[in-house]
């Protein structure tokens, strides 16, 4: 479904990625583990069309998209949840779940797909008219995710789903996480909590300064010892 191949990525004099590659089968959660500072955001911008590669190729159902702009990229079926959830706070929650489906011209297709957010988070619901601006932490993250939904996406890119959350509305978020990819939707996850991530994940990448040090099934990786040391507390 989607495809990054020898990825290289500079800023200014700095290598940030270093020839990564990895892969998302349809139906997939993947999980990229690191610390801060390891790439994985860079990963996700370079993924979506923020940021342009030095060299590399990228793939979305067997399609070059490399040189596509983030846009064109959404109407592939491409979309990512940014870092800090970067909803538009002077603009209420219906106006913010409406921007997603901007590209999107099936007006019953875009309809079905509001009541379906609505369904799966019933406080943008009841909260619809409200500035987005004026929702928790977690409300917000549930508009970012739902605004993303909006596109269709066949790809969803998360990025840091639970920065800055309590721990009952992380469990919250994971679990609508998998719900999303039961339904169909494939997942490419960033988390800093690498043990809610392994949990949901069906295969992990392990990143260290801009390199791929280790991969495997997230059952696989959640039991390796350098795994638990660096990032589970164990």
């Amino acid at each position: 479904m989607f495809e990054v191949e020898d990825l290289n990525v500079h800023f200014g004099g700095i290598h940030a990625l270093k020839g990564i590659s990895l892969r998302v089968d349809e139906g997939e959660i993947v999980t990229l583990v690191g610390a801060n500072g390891a790439g994985k955001t860079t990963t996700l911008r370079t993924a979506s069309g923020l940021k342009k590669p030095t060299s590399g190729r990228i793939t979305l159902d067997g399609k070059d998209i490399t040189k596509l702009s983030a846009q064109d990229r959404v109407k592939r079926g491409l979309c990512q949840v940014p870092e800090g959830r970067r909803v538009f706070p002077a603009m209420s929650v219906s106006e913010n779940l409406d921007l997603g489906a901007y590209l999107r011209r099936d007006r019953a297709g875009v309809a079905a797909d509001l009541t379906n957010v609505f369904e799966r988070f019933p406080v943008l619901g009841e909260r619809r008219r409200q500035l987005a601006g004026t929702l928790s932490g977690g409300e917000q993250q549930m508009l970012a995710m739902g605004r993303a939904l909006m596109s269709r996406p066949k790809v969803l890119l998360l990025d840091e789903p639970s920065m800055g959350l309590a721990p009952l509305l992380v469990q919250e978020i994971f679990s609508i996480i998998a719900d999303i990819n039961a339904e169909g939707t494939t997942v490419l996850l960033v988390e800093q909590n690498a043990n809610m991530a392994l949990q949901v994940a069906h295969r992990a990448y392990v990143m260290e300064t801009g390199t791929m040090v280790m991969s495997g099934t997230a059952a696989e990786l959640s039991q390796t010892d350098d795994i638990k040391k660096a990032y589970l507390g164990g």
